[in-house]
């Protein structure tokens, strides 16, 4: 069959902008058994705390890494109805880092705004993470939870904070016991295990300008200029 005319897409004369900053999740539930069991309710918990507590406007990308039929129904659904507005679906399981060199490349925001499925996002974690990752001039990425890592993956940050005459540098337990236990206890470790880490380990909090912020970052969330 000819086509006749043009398209008529070549003369929109306006797109949408995506918004400047993009959250982006990676899921993967292969089935609903075993340790994936409750996995879908620990997927829609994660989405609807990003759709209840971000508190700036947002594009949402998910990327799932070729999960069970349910997800993929539940992630369809909310696409449809706009509530993510990037859906990209998988049909092998790429790994993550496979996953993360797709969503990197294909994010459109400026800032991206990463997290695995099973994290709770409380009100306002948006917005304090943006604030750190703007007014630290050299800070990669930021966990917007704190918690402690080990000192040799943090060491550039140390030294920088030691030398520079604008930034206080302190050392101590700044994190709440019970936000430490939080965190830990949901990996399944023995209370009595993260007690003694606890009380073994230290926080390093930073002030540079007027703005606190703890140490430490990891992937399994983070916010970070594209």
């Amino acid at each position: 069959m000819t086509r006749i005319g043009q398209n008529p897409a070549k003369f929109v004369g306006t797109v949408h902008k995506p918004e400047r900053i993009t959250v982006s999740v990676l899921t993967y539930i292969p089935f609903l058994s075993g340790y994936f069991a409750t996995y879908l309710d620990v997927v829609k918990a994660c989405l609807e705390s990003i759709w209840k507590n971000t508190d700036l406007p947002y594009d949402l990308m998910v990327f799932d890494n070729g999960s069970c039929d349910e997800l993929l129904e539940y992630l369809l659904e909310a696409h449809a109805s706009g509530r993510i507005q990037y859906l990209a679906l998988s049909k092998q399981n790429l790994g993550k880092g496979g996953a993360w060199n797709a969503i990197l490349s294909s994010a459109p925001g400026e800032i991206i705004a990463y997290s695995d499925s099973d994290a709770l996002f409380y009100p306002g974690w948006l917005s304090k993470s943006v604030e750190i990752l703007e007014h630290y001039p050299k800070a990669g990425m930021v966990t917007s939870r704190p918690f402690r890592t080990r000192e040799h993956l943090m060491s550039a940050t140390i030294v920088w904070a030691e030398e520079s005459a604008e930034v206080k540098l302190e050392r101590g337990s700044f994190i709440p016991w019970e936000t430490f236990r939080e965190f830990d206890m949901s990996l399944g470790q023995e209370e009595a295990d993260v007690r003694a880490r606890y009380e073994a380990t230290e926080d390093y909090r930073i002030t540079y300008k007027g703005v606190k912020a703890h140490i430490g970052a990891s992937h399994w969330q983070f916010v970070a200029r594209k």
